[in-house]
Parts: structure tokens; sequence; C-alpha cells
């Protein structure tokens, strides 16, 4: 199994910047609206979000730990070509 490590002293994790109430996006209704945003590196994930402060806070963080853990545990793709059986005499 292969494991994508990154360089010592290089951090690339994702993070959460900030979270900012703000009107509803294009198309949308209802009250409530928090526009977020995610960094890693030169990386920046922006998004939308409803409910309350404390809901959308909570989701993006889940959001942050699942992008993390999928960036820490990626594994290598292994091509596997399989060959013709060889047949015994009968």
């Amino acid at each position: 199994m292969v494991y994508y490590r990154p360089a010592p002293g290089k951090d690339e994790s994702f993070k959460l910047k900030s979270i900012l109430k703000e009107e509803p996006p294009a198309g949308t209704e209802g009250i409530g609206w928090h526009r977020y945003v995610i960094t890693q590196g030169h990386n920046t994930i922006t998004g939308h979000r409803q409910g309350s402060l404390e809901s959308v806070t909570v989701a993006v963080e889940k959001i942050v730990v699942g992008l993390n853990g999928r960036r820490l545990h990626k594994q290598g793709r292994v091509q596997l070509i399989t060959s013709p059986r060889k047949r015994s005499p009968t």
C-alpha cells in the first residue's frame, strides 16, 4: 500500500478559514445563510450553507475532516492484468 505523506514542514491539510453570515445565494430563498471558506495551501473552496452559525460550523468542520481523511489515506492505484490460464494436458 502506498500512502501520500506531505514533505516534512509542509502541512498541506485543509483548514476552515472563515464562516460569515451572508445574503441568500442567487436563486435561493430563506434566511440564515452563511458563506464558508476552506483552504489548503493555495487552494480555496468556497460554499454556502443555510442554518445557524453553530450548525453550519459543525457541518463544515465535518467536511474538513472528511477532506483531510481522503487526502492522508489516499491509496496508490494499481492496474492488475491477468494472464490467460494455461490448460493442463488431458
